[in-house]
Parts: structure tokens; sequence; C-alpha cells
């Protein structure tokens, strides 16, 4: 199994190869939305990547004046893949528009980046340039020290980026582990941790731990708060200081997710679990009406769990959310009176608890409904309680006392899941 990081590593480029640089992201943009403009020509968008090549490939040199043949290709994969994406939302009966490429990158690979201990050189509109890396201490605790200077990760291409001046090319490592969990574990032995994510309860688990948003709420008013008496100021020092503080709030976000991606994680592998669900993120905005800065924090919440998890061989999915907090987990019963604010109550079996860790029950549920079938000399499939494990038709099978440990969300009426 391929373990992947990702390294953001920032670059010293002097100002003849930044202008080298700079025209090599305008050429390689302009690449890639040929090729997308070229897929939405005929009357069904065409996706794949050799169909692709074949029709773009020497229009694109030829208008390019030879751009480096390696570029071109990066530019249709990715426009390849935004094509895909499109196609995928559309089945999905969600909105999408033709891709435009305009956040300035290039796809390096093997071929077009040669890596080396302290500096990278990069294929350009003309030649190569030579950039060196700055680099914080070899034995700090980084992802630079983790993973970057690893022996045991392999460096396998790159993305670049230019903002406001500055290049950072983002290193991908990947490395080959044994999984935790080998495969029949995965298909038989299928016990599933639902996620539940929202604006009150960050993150609630099938096991009944909540994880609330109040530090989040109180980081995030607290820096609105900063950034509002400075706006007042209306200096450049103030603006300088806004801009100052936004990296700094980001920062402390970064670490708070952090810190419950790794309980979550932590979390699966105690009990057991071999997969991670969460709702699909969507439109979670819509549905919970959570703010921007929250759909961020889910996204990324979401990402850091599935690399992390990806080490220890526990896959992370995503469910259809449909229902999800209105279907009583306890009988089924699907009824939009079931749920009030965060009280739930089935109006058919008088089922009750906090509406959050229902909806993280059904997640569960749903994932093992989509994947899992219950045939193989009874293994145990199942979405893991604190108190024990439902299975994909709603029994309930208790856990032995020790096993019983955090915290448990389950009313006084129904002792089980």
């Amino acid at each position: 199994m391929d373990v992947r990081r990702t390294v953001p590593v920032a670059l010293d480029v002097d100002s003849d190869d930044a202008a080298l640089l700079e025209d090599t992201v305008d050429t390689f943009l302009w690449s890639a939305q040929y090729v997308v403009d070229h897929a939405f020509q005929g009357e069904y968008i065409t996706t794949s990547k050799t169909t692709l090549d074949d029709e773009t490939y020497d229009d694109v040199r030829e208008q390019t004046d030879g751009f480096n043949g390696g570029l071109v290709q990066a530019a249709r994969n990715k426009a390849a893949e935004a094509c895909k994406s499109v196609v995928a939302r559309w089945k999905n009966g969600k909105k999408a528009s033709k891709p435009t490429f305009t956040s300035p990158h290039v796809v390096y690979d093997k071929r077009t980046a040669t890596f080396h201990d302290d500096y990278v050189t990069l294929a350009t509109t003309d030649g190569r340039v030579e950039a060196n890396y700055v680099l914080p201490d070899e034995e700090s605790d980084t992802p630079h020290s983790e993973y970057l200077f690893s022996d045991a990760y392999e460096t396998t291409g790159a993305e670049l980026h230019y903002r406001d001046g500055d290049w950072v090319l983002h290193i991908h490592c990947k490395k080959d582990v044994e999984s935790d969990t080998s495969e029949k574990a995965t298909t038989e032995n299928g016990t599933v941790l639902g996620v539940d994510l929202g604006v009150n309860n960050l993150a609630v688990t099938s096991t009944g731990t909540f994880r609330t948003g109040d530090e989040f709420d109180h980081c995030r008013r607290e820096y609105e708060k900063r950034r509002g008496d400075l706006q007042q100021c209306g200096t450049r020092w103030a603006h300088e200081n806004i801009q100052s503080v936004g990296r700094k709030e980001k920062g402390r976000f970064k670490l708070m997710l952090h810190r419950i991606s790794n309980e979550l994680v932590a979390e699966a592998r105690e009990n057991g679990c071999s997969v991670i669900a969460f709702e699909d993120l969507t439109d979670i905005r819509e549905r919970t009406g959570a703010s921007w800065g929250h759909k961020w924090a889910f996204d990324r919440l979401y990402d850091y769990v599935e690399y992390k998890a990806e080490e220890h061989g526990i896959d992370v999915e995503q469910v259809d959310p449909e229902n999800t907090s209105r279907r009583c987990s306890h009988c089924g019963f699907t009824h939009p009176d079931n749920r009030d604010s965060e009280a739930f109550e089935c109006l058919k079996c008088g089922y009750e608890n906090h509406a959050d860790y229902n909806a993280a029950k059904n997640i569960g549920l749903r994932y093992l409904r989509r994947n899992q079938t219950g045939g193989d000399g009874g293994a145990p499939l199942g979405v893991r309680l604190n108190s024990g494990m439902l299975n994909v038709n709603g029994g309930y099978s208790p856990a032995l006392t020790a096993a019983r440990t955090g915290v448990h969300a389950e009313s006084h009426r129904f002792s089980g899941g």
C-alpha cells in the first residue's frame, strides 16, 4: 500500500528565472484550457486522456512554439481530470460548468523536474532553471524532516505555485507500508466508524464521542474582532497586520483540525474499524447552514483524516447524506419531524437521542448498506458504537464491559445501539 504526502517548499528564484517560470505558468494554463475547450466541443464531453492526447497534443505543441512535451501531457492530464469531475457531478444531479484554469501553477513529474537535496531543476518554456530550496533545520520537527529528508519516502513529482511574488513547490512523496488491516479484514470484518459533521458539534462519531465547535467558533470570533479593530484604523500598518492575523488564524485552525483528525483515526484503530465514513461534503453548507469557514474546516478535516488513516490501512469514504438526520437509526423510520434542532425522537418507535449522534450512526449504516454484504462465515459487519455493534439489518450486539469506554451518548430508554 502506498502512503502519500505533500510537502510545501519555498523556492529562491532570481529575477531572470522568475520571468521564465511566469511564462511557463501562463503557457501551462493555456494548454490545459485548450484541452478542456476541445473536450467540450462535441455532443459528449471527452474525458479519455488517450483520446485527448491524440486530438490535441500536436496542436498545443505547435501553437506554443514547442512547449515541453512532458508539461503538455501534464496539462492534458489536468484537463482530463477536470472534465471527469464535471461529468461525475452531472451524473449525481449536481450543477457544474466548463472548467477554467486561472490559479497560477504548473504540474511537474520526474521527466520535467529533477529533485536534489537542496535544490530543484524545472523545465520551462526555454530550457531548465535551477532554484534553491528555502528549508528549515533538517533536525527540526517539520514535514520536511519527516518526509522530504526521509530515506523511507520517494519523491514522485510536484506542483509549482506562484502567489504574490513567492514561488512554492508542493513536493509529492510516497512510501510503501504494510497495512494494519488485511484485505480480507477490510471486506469481511467491515467495522465502520460513522462521523457526522456540523456547526455546533464539529464532529460526532457513532461511538458517541462529541467534539464541539465551541473552540472553533471562539477562535473565529476572536480573530474577526481583531480584524475589525484593525480595519477601523485604515493605515498601511493595519492592513499588513490584518494579513498577519489571517495567517495566524488559519494556522491555529489547522492545529486544531490536526488534533481532531488524530483523535478520529485513533478512535477508529482502538475500535478495530476498517472504514471511517463521512457524509458527502459537496453541499454541506446548504444542508447545515454552515459558514464558509466551517465548510473549509470540514474539507480540511476530511483531508487530514484521509491521509492519516491511509497509513494504518483504514479507508475513508463519503456517503449520500440524504435523510441521515431524519432517519431513526433504531427502527429506520424517516420523517422530518423526527428531528427538532439537536433533539431526535422517532415518531414511530419513540427512540430518543442527540440528533447528531443519531446521524453519525446512520452514516455508518449507509456505508454498510452500500458496500458490505453479510456473507462469509458470519464475520462481524457493523457500525461501531460505544456500547457494542449495530449491524446492517438494525441488530444490536453488546460489547464486553471492558470495551465500553469514552463518552456514551445513548439514552436510558434504549441501552443498546
